[in-house]
């Protein structure tokens, strides 16, 4: 303890669970922090945030203000990818205490002349403090010290030096750091690429892409098809696992026990006498095909996005190499997947308590490493929450030391606090509980935690509509109007989604029985054959939504979402907006896809910087007709028969340079 320090700093924010991990942020975003500062009697403080990035050793600082109740506030600009770290320091600012005070006394025309040589000795030791300070200021404030002591200046002269705001603005440039509290603890932020951020998926099996009928597809067919995702506005095109697939315990149609000759088998059952996660399925193509999928995608402005699932058929090369890497039943024999009543005894999950712990995470680290070599910067990992937190906060740790601009998505549908620690731990996207969030209340108390919440620190939510593994309820049911309806949702709450694409834009809802969210003959157990050319394909309306999206701004982000008020319970209404106000988008979504509703909605334009007398246009970006609006309370209709949604980007209106009205 220093018991000339007397500041005290309490409440720093942004936080995760008191720093122990790193808040989440993009490349380019204002890191705003706010802190609890204040000190004993009544002295002028003053606190600034010092913050650095991972590879430098000196501090930068910037100022903070004062808010109201002892709240202080501060924001610096982040410009580098990685870790940033950051804290708070405060002190006592005798200079602004003084300047304050005197300017009291000079108010209440009380004595002040002991006051001067108060501030002629702050000056001094200020000048003393700064060898470096300019020559003009230097020269200046000796001139002040000087008219201060001098018994020759008049009283005027000196109450004008004072009232004179250069001094002030001078003084506050050199500020005297005496006796400064220092926060105990530095706190992290990780900083990440846009595309963590803002990102768009569509999900497809590369063995269904074959242009002829039940034939295993290719690497090649893959680029192929890129121009199709393209067309639509995707920039993610994630694949289920391209490893070997196990023979042994190979499932079959339908996860039928036991596959019958031909059968593909599941893509997860990974490893084979052909490899493991280190290699590709033959049937697909090779190495070298992969990496000129990779090339031609980006090409198109799309990434590839690689399944990690670590778990191992029973004829991964790691089974016998590494036996002490799986958990052994008394009987000897291996214990594979399971989760009463299904088995899968094609899969042996991985034992992150082996007594080669270490062994172990290296090599899963290796597989990693080895695609991002072969151009793979997004991973969509399989079931983190069945392996160890330690293992993946080490890992994604270790990997973005060097590869800042990987992304990890979390496929976990499990626990919401477990849920969270994948988040924690360092995964940049989420998948959610938005695939079961049906109903107005829902959809809106679920996304407000998501945004209202501390939770929006850590845990970036990325939305599907379905999976593989998930045909929803709602989608076994539901209308044309009713896929429409999801996907709008999807990509306008969330500003990174995604579909598992053809099953999606086909509308394939046939559950595997009633009651299962299952899909009837899986893409995961067999080759697909999608009509892509079907004219009930939802291509153009998913098209129409992806431009939208990489249009507006707005859409770009999720933190900005806020609900509003609309009289109809069919009906959910909400809006995003840019941080510049640039970008305005409202939504209205009908939740009933077989009824028109309408309603009368309550949009809150000085949220919006708006006046309430001024008219405003809203332009809906789906069917193209604009609307000229007056006041916060106007009326809408939905039709779900012609489209479910509208999508309306507000314009306010400004005067222009030549004094005449615009919408912007």
């Amino acid at each position: 303890m220093n018991g000339q320090q007397r500041v005290f700093i309490e409440n720093i924010k942004p936080k995760v669970n008191d720093g122990q991990f790193p808040v989440k942020r993009i490349m380019g975003d204002n890191l705003k922090v706010t802190a609890d500062i204040y000190c004993d009697s009544h002295d002028v403080l003053s606190a600034e945030i010092l913050y650095r990035y991972n590879r430098e050793e000196e501090w930068h600082q910037t100022e903070m203000e004062y808010v109201i109740n002892d709240t202080w506030k501060g924001e610096f600009r982040l410009l580098e990818m990685g870790s940033c770290y950051y804290t708070v320091n405060a002190w006592v600012d005798h200079f602004k205490s003084w300047h304050r005070d005197i300017l009291k006394k000079i108010d209440a025309a009380v004595d002040f002349e002991i006051d001067l040589k108060v501030g002629a000795v702050i000056i001094r030791q200020t000048i003393d403090a700064y060898p470096p300070m300019g020559e003009e200021d230097k020269n200046f404030l000796q001139k002040i010290m000087g008219k201060f002591t001098s018994g020759e200046t008049s009283m005027e002269n000196k109450i004008e030096s004072i009232l004179n705001n250069k001094l002030y603005l001078t003084m506050i440039r050199y500020p005297l750091k005496n006796h400064v509290t220092s926060f105990e603890k530095f706190f992290e932020v990780s900083v990440e690429r846009k595309k963590a951020n803002f990102s768009t998926w569509y999900e497809v099996f590369p063995r269904s892409l074959h242009p002829e009928r039940n034939k295993h597809g290719t690497f090649n067919d893959c680029i192929s098809f890129l121009p199709y995702v393209a067309e639509m506005g995707f920039d993610v095109l994630y694949l289920p696992p391209i490893h070997p697939i196990g023979e042994t315990k190979r499932k079959g149609k339908n996860n039928s026990v036991k596959a019958k000759s031909g059968e593909p088998g599941s893509p997860w059952a990974i490893g084979s006498k052909e490899g493991g996660h280190k290699s590709v399925h033959p049937e697909l193509g090779t190495l070298h095909d992969f990496e000129q999928l990779v090339q031609k995608a980006e090409e198109q402005g799309i990434e590839i996005a690689m399944d990690i699932a670590f778990q191992c058929s029973p004829d991964h090369p790691y089974v016998t190499e590494h036996p002490d890497w799986f958990r052994q039943r008394p009987d000897g024999s291996l214990q594979y997947a399971e989760n009463p009543p299904k088995k899968y005894e094609d899969i042996y999950p991985l034992n992150f308590e082996t007594e080669d712990w270490e062994n172990l995470w290296e090599e899963l680290k290796s597989v990693f490493l080895f695609w991002i070599e072969k151009g793979i910067k997004i991973f969509r990992v399989d079931n983190p929450h069945t392996k160890s937190f330690n293992f993946w906060g080490w890992v994604i740790q270790e990997i973005k030391k060097e590869h800042p601009d990987v992304i990890f998505l979390a496929e976990a549908f499990t626990r919401p606090k477990v849920m969270n620690n994948l988040a924690k731990q360092g995964f940049t996207q989420s998948y959610t509980y938005f695939t079961w969030r049906n109903t107005k209340y829902d959809l809106e108390a679920y996304c407000k935690e998501l945004v209202d919440t501390d939770t929006s620190e850590f845990f970036r939510p990325n939305f599907w509509p379905n999976t593989p593994d998930i045909l929803p309820e709602f989608l076994q049911v539901t209308n044309r109007a009713g896929f429409i309806q999801r996907i709008a949702l999807a990509a306008t709450l969330s500003s990174n989604y995604g579909i598992y694409g053809p099953a999606f834009e086909l509308m394939e809802n046939t559950p595997i029985q009633p009651g299962k969210e299952e899909y009837l003959n899986s893409e995961k157990y067999e080759i697909k054959d999608w009509d892509f050319k079907n004219s009930k394909s939802l291509k153009k309306i998913i098209t129409r939504f992806n431009k939208i999206r990489q249009e507006n701004k707005a859409l770009q982000n999720t933190h900005s979402l806020k609900f509003h008020k609309i009289d109809n319970e069919a009906l959910v209404c909400y809006s995003k907006k840019s941080d510049d106000l640039s970008s305005i988008i409202l939504v209205v979504v009908s939740l009933d896809p077989y009824h028109t509703h309408s309603g009368w909605l309550r949009f809150p334009l000085k949220d919006f910087e708006m006046d309430d007398n001024v008219p405003y246009q809203v332009h809906d970006l789906i069917s193209g007709s604009y609307f000229l609006w007056n006041g916060e309370h106007n009326y809408v209709e939905i039709n779900p028969g012609v489209m479910p949604v509208h999508i309306f980007k507000v314009r306010r209106k400004v005067r222009s340079e030549r004094d005449f009205d615009y919408f912007m």
